[in-house]
């Protein structure tokens, strides 16, 4: 299976990796030039260990958040036979596949995929979307979900999100750091040094922030594009897409305050639209996904 690459999303994604590419310079420097040896080296070591659990246990901590239990063939058989066509179809192994058991999504229609490489993946979806949706429309969700296995997205998103956390613990480490973590020999061991360490510390987070938020949305997008051209059927991903999403808006907002933590993975995030900047959204919003599959639609019928 062969797609037409959409070169303005590459290109907006090549931006962005570039941007990410500077905050990593300036935090590193930053960091270096400011913290004594021992604050500097701890900070690097902490995050490289976060970042290295997050890649490799992501699945495990996901599946354990969400309650997800793993099913056999014989336990979904049609579920089952749904996500090995698609997977053959994307020239991806079969992943493992469970259903979401955590009580807050038992009203939330919902999917996502996670796992830090194809022969390490899992897909799952809740109970409401196999109801809600339509064999074709289930399909859809199902393969914009495998498009973010093939597209190895836990990868980038581990990437792209580590000069945001070696920001993170400068800033919630702060006080320590004025105390005890000064370069004094390099930096004058003044507040103006301490000051500038912070101020450019708290601009990398939040651009970094912004950056990181913007290529999870472009990861959106190509799932989107993925899904498309493995059913052939955008309409089919445009009519679960907008289920999903008025059955989430309808959804107590208790419960979806419950899951937001893991807003990134669903195919539809728990709380969008109004309840949070744009900016700061894991996901483009559902009219730009529409626009988006519209076109992609107009490519699929010119082959």
């Amino acid at each position: 299976m062969i797609w037409k690459r959409d070169w303005g999303l590459v290109g907006r994604q090549v931006v962005a990796w570039m941007v990410m590419l500077a905050l990593y310079v300036a935090i590193i420097a930053v960091a270096s030039r400011f913290l004594s040896g021992t604050w500097f080296y701890m900070i690097i070591g902490f995050v490289f260990i976060s970042a290295f659990v997050q890649f490799f246990f992501s699945d495990k901590m996901v599946q354990a958040t969400m309650k997800v239990r793993v099913v056999t063939e014989d336990e979904e058989p049609k579920l089952y036979n749904m996500i090995r066509r698609l997977a053959d179809e994307a020239n991806l192994p079969m992943p493992r596949v469970g259903i979401i058991e955590h009580r807050a999504m038992a009203n939330i229609p919902n999917a996502f995929a996670t796992g830090r490489g194809p022969k390490h993946a899992l897909v799952a979806v809740t109970p409401k979307i196999r109801y809600l949706l339509t064999d074709e429309e289930l399909e859809a969700v199902l393969a914009h979900e495998l498009s973010h296995v093939k597209n190895r997205d836990m990868l980038t998103m581990t990437i792209g999100s580590f000069a945001v956390m070696i920001a993170e613990v400068i800033l919630n480490n702060s006080f320590f750091i004025a105390l005890f973590g000064g370069d004094n020999e390099n930096n004058g061991g003044g507040m103006i040094a301490y000051v500038v360490m912070l101020a450019v510390t708290f601009v990398v987070y939040i651009l970094g922030t912004l950056v990181t938020q913007a290529i999870s949305r472009y990861r959106e997008f190509s799932a989107d594009r993925g899904a498309a051209y493995i059913t052939r059927n955008p309409d089919a991903l445009i009519r679960a897409l907008k289920k999903i999403s008025g059955s989430v808006d309808a959804a107590p907002a208790r419960e979806k305050r419950e899951v937001s933590g893991v807003n990134s993975f669903f195919i539809i995030p728990a709380i969008s639209g109004e309840s949070i900047m744009e900016l700061f959204s894991t996901h483009p919003t559902l009219e730009k996904r529409i626009e988006n599959l519209e076109k992609v639609k107009e490519e699929i019928q010119g082959y």
